[in-house]
């Protein structure tokens, strides 16, 4: 029983994979397949009930008026003058033309038409009426139907126009129909066009503000629930901004305050003897305070009104490894793909910065790979350093987190430099996650939307 419920799933779930994914397709779908198939259905009952049955109609009539021919040649005595009023006979009442040929064998039967209906209507009616050999040719001649009857001293030729055996108007209702089937697809596609454009702009917006971009020009439209859906974006991006302005406006208080208490200490330090042995330790006190100070002003800010722009990350990368190598470091950098990527220049230069920085205090080299992809852009940073634990590699993220023995707590670390990093990750869209490097310290790996 299982089994069998679970067929139809089964059909429905690989009914869905080859599915159109995107809305417009499905809506597409929607809308022309119940057009197709009401279509479908309405002609197949015009050729199966209407169609079919005047063609039978038709030509059984046509097949009583050559049966009265036979019959009547039958009877008759067969001579020249019987064959000659026959013929009249059938011109001017029965709108037949007819020709008695000399006794000879019927052709062999022609190629069949692609829709056949005429050909077996009229081959039942007349084995039914006449019930002699015969022959028909329904293709030879486009406006008649020929029609041979082998008699006893001969053969009867009869031609018959195509109306009088064949719905033959049946096409200009097969034409009206696919025109009027083309006509109304045709709305239907200019119409949804209009209705899905702002959903894809919505989406636009909200991937360009994912990614730290200005969202320009956009403005609710379209039906009733999209534009609730982009006004709900608007005021959502609104408090999103503010919450930026008014932490950006707490800090910038809160880094006034603590520098003017940095000042007095200095100030205090100044009037001290710089021979005392208290001198050297507050001066490191004072100094870590002010890198601390700076450090955490710069994740609080997060460079939120920086504009994003084409950047060349490949001269960026470049200029990691210069920097790398005048601090000593065995630095090698490569990328592939296309290098001109939209993103905050001096927000991104300080995420891969801070990345480069924490492996430069721990290791002696550093290789700094860049691949642009199809979608995203990947950066990676390895290293030969001692690494991070694994159980640590999401707590090293957190503002001031250390470790004991950690890499990103020593040489007057701050304990902000990766939070920083992910902060700019994050708000181009995208994130940092850390693994174990080939060379056996640290990777980085850096991954952003383009």
């Amino acid at each position: 029983m299982r089994e069998l419920a679970a067929g139809p799933g089964r059909v429905l779930s690989a009914l869905g994979d080859r599915m159109p994914k995107g809305l417009y397709a499905r809506s597409l779908l929607i809308i022309i397949t119940p057009m197709v198939l009401l279509q479908a259905i309405v002609t197949y009952m015009f050729m199966e009930k209407y169609w079919q049955g005047v063609t039978a109609r038709l030509s059984a009539a046509t097949t009583k008026d050559i049966a009265a021919i036979v019959e009547l040649y039958q009877q008759m005595p067969h001579d020249k003058g019987t064959t000659d009023l026959l013929q009249l006979v059938a011109q001017k009442q029965l709108a037949l033309g007819i020709e008695f040929r000399p006794l000879e064998d019927l052709p062999p039967r022609g190629a069949r038409p692609f829709f056949d209906i005429l050909d077996q209507a009229l081959s039942d009616e007349i084995r039914m009426r006449i019930g002699l050999p015969f022959w028909i040719d329904t293709v030879g001649r486009s406006d008649f139907v020929e029609i041979r009857v082998k008699l006893d001293d001969a053969v009867l030729r009869v031609f018959a126009r195509r109306s009088q055996t064949f719905a033959s108007n049946s096409y200009i209702y097969l034409l009206w129909m696919l025109g009027s089937s083309l006509i109304l697809i045709t709305v239907a596609i200019l119409f949804l066009r209009n209705q899905i454009r702002p959903i894809q702009q919505l989406a636009n917006a909200a991937q360009d503000f994912g990614k730290g971009r200005d969202v320009q020009n956009f403005r609710p439209r379209g039906a009733r629930e999209v534009r609730q859906a982009a006004s709900a974006f608007i005021e959502m991006r609104r408090r999103v901004e503010r919450a930026f302005e008014q932490r950006t406006a707490m800090l910038n208080g809160v880094s006034h305050d603590m520098r003017t208490i940095l000042t007095r200490f200095k100030l205090s330090l100044a009037l001290l003897d710089e021979s005392s042995p208290e001198y050297e330790d507050l001066q490191k006190d004072v100094d870590e305070m002010s890198r601390m100070l700076e450090a955490y002003l710069a994740f609080a800010r997060g460079d939120a009104a920086e504009q994003a722009e084409a950047t060349d990350i490949a001269a960026l990368l470049e200029e990691l490894r210069a920097n790398a190598i005048r601090h000593g470091q065995d630095a090698r950098v490569s990328f592939q793909g296309d290098p001109i990527v939209v993103v905050r220049p001096d927000a991104f230069r300080r995420c891969l910065t801070n990345l480069v920085s924490n492996a430069q205090r721990f290791a002696r080299t550093i290789v700094i790979t860049g691949v642009r992809e199809q979608r995203y852009l990947v950066v990676t940073v390895d290293d030969d350093g001692p690494g991070v634990p694994e159980e640590s590699r999401e707590d090293v993220f957190k503002p001031f987190f250390r470790l004991d023995e950690a890499r990103n707590q020593d040489h007057g670390g701050t304990g902000l430099g990766l939070a920083i990093a992910r902060d700019i990750a994050r708000f181009h869209g995208g994130d940092i996650t850390l693994a174990t490097s080939p060379l056996g310290g640290l990777r980085a790996n850096v991954r952003i939307p383009v």
